[in-house]
Parts: C-alpha cells; sequence; structure tokens
C-alpha cells in the first residue's frame, strides 16, 4: 500500500509558475514508477508527465512538454511537478500516482495502483 498527498496548488496567473508536490508513505517508495495526472470538470483524466522509478527516464503529454518539469527523491519519498509558462488549459485539478508492474502504457491512467486526492490549479488573471 502506499499513500499520496500532492500539495502545492493555488491560483496563478497566465504566464507564471507553479510547483507541485506529492509526498507518499508506505513501503519501497523507489520502486514505483510515478505519473502526474489532471482532471478538469467535464473532462476526462489526462496524462501529463511520468518518471520512471530511478527517474532516469520521464514522459511528458505533448500540450505540456517544454514548459512542465517532472522530478522525484527516493530519499525524501516525493515527487515533483515544476510547471512554468501556465495556460488558463492548465486549469484542472492534478494528481500524483503510483505504478508498480510493468509499467507498458505510462500514459493510462488505468495502469497506475494508487493515487492522491488532488491538488487544485487554477490559471486566470
Amino acid at each position: 500500500q502506499l499513500q499520496l498527498v500532492e500539495s502545492g496548488g493555488g491560483l496563478v496567473q497566465p504566464g507564471g509558475s507553479l510547483r507541485l508536490s506529492c509526498a507518499a508513505s508506505g513501503r519501497a517508495f523507489s520502486s514505483y514508477a510515478m505519473g502526474w495526472f489532471r482532471q478538469a470538470p467535464g473532462k476526462e483524466r489526462e496524462f501529463v508527465a511520468a518518471i520512471s522509478w530511478s527517474g532516469a527516464t520521464t514522459y511528458y503529454a505533448d500540450s505540456v512538454k517544454g514548459r512542465f518539469t517532472m522530478s522525484r527523491d527516493n530519499d525524501k519519498d516525493t515527487i515533483d511537478l515544476q510547471m512554468t509558462s501556465l495556460k488558463p488549459e492548465d486549469t484542472a485539478v492534478y494528481l500524483c500516482a503510483a505504478e508498480k508492474g510493468a509499467w507498458d502504457d505510462v500514459m493510462s491512467p488505468h495502469e497506475y495502483d494508487f493515487w492522491g486526492q488532488g491538488t487544485q490549479v487554477t490559471v486566470s488573471s
């Protein structure tokens, strides 16, 4: 079992930056691949970014590539999502997720075993 708690969301103006964090508690965090997803009202859950258990490999959705950076600290059992050049269309609840397995389809929410409750990000002037 792994418990995940996100933090760092808030209201930011277009073009601004935010840093989200996800703290994990439980066993063997470093053996889990991790992902960030987001969900806007009335829309399906959308892949944002993912990182391998070691941190050596990252994946990003095309919509955030070059603007968002995902990282992890296996000593602190945390992952971060640094978001820059934020746009109104980035507004959503952001959720972190953990996967322990083959990780065949990193962009599919069905791949992930554990989820946090989410943190709201609102990009508006």
